[in-house]
């Protein structure tokens, strides 16, 4: 998933240094790999986000988000990583050790473009001073449609917890939000907002939820 068309409040291509971005990379459509996003999109729904602070939903846009980690001066990183732990199991990384986990185990091709991102801004010297990963492990991937797993959907509420540490150790102290985020402003589009999304997605009995049934064949065709 990700949005590269229309830049959206919260979501902007980048006009300059922030004092922090916060990249949310993963698809919501597959289960517990829309873990990244569905944090960036708690986030920014609960607290007041400053003007010097980006939250982005990265989705799988990969390389396309070179512009985003160019422009911070830190990055904070939500993601599903498959680190052969238990489901629900977050591990938070720092600095040089983060592209080596978005890698340890590949998903998808999102961790690989972010690896090459992250490589790539480096090269150019334009790389951010602080860079932290809060990652976990999911416990399903092959349900199309699907949401967040029980376990990883708690597991969101600690992930929410650690990223406000480490923006706080950046100086960076958000508050709880006093009035409802407008739809208008938020990093996921409204039909594709947790709430939302649970609610009104069809149960397995009336759809595929494997991918796309047009386009399925059979093992022993």
């Amino acid at each position: 998933m990700g949005r590269d068309e229309t830049p959206r409040p919260g979501s902007d291509p980048g006009t300059g240094a922030s004092r922090a971005t916060v990249l949310g990379i993963g698809n919501l459509l597959w289960a517990d790999e829309g873990f990244g996003v569905r944090c960036v999109e708690a986030l920014q729904t609960r607290h007041e986000i400053p003007d010097d602070v980006r939250v982005i939903d990265g989705g799988t846009q990969g390389l396309y988000l070179i512009h985003h980690v160019q422009d911070a001066d830190r990055l904070l990183i939500f993601d599903a990583v498959d680190y052969g732990e238990a489901p629900g199991t977050l591990v938070v990384v720092e600095g040089d050790a983060v592209p080596q986990y978005l890698g340890a185990r590949k998903m998808s091709l999102h961790q690989t473009g972010f690896q090459e991102v992250l490589a790539l801004a480096r090269l150019t010297g334009r790389f951010p001073r602080d860079v932290v990963l809060i990652g976990c492990q999911p416990e399903e991937l092959e349900d199309y449609g699907g949401s967040l797993r029980p376990v990883v959907k708690q597991a969101l509420e600690d992930a929410i917890v650690r990223g406000l540490a480490v923006l706080s150790s950046w100086g960076i102290d958000l508050t709880r939000r006093s009035t409802p985020l407008e739809e208008t402003a938020a990093v996921t589009l409204p039909h594709l907002a947790l709430a939302r999304y649970e609610g009104e997605r069809p149960s397995e009995e009336t759809a595929c939820r494997i991918g796309d049934a047009r386009f399925l064949a059979r093992a022993d065709a």
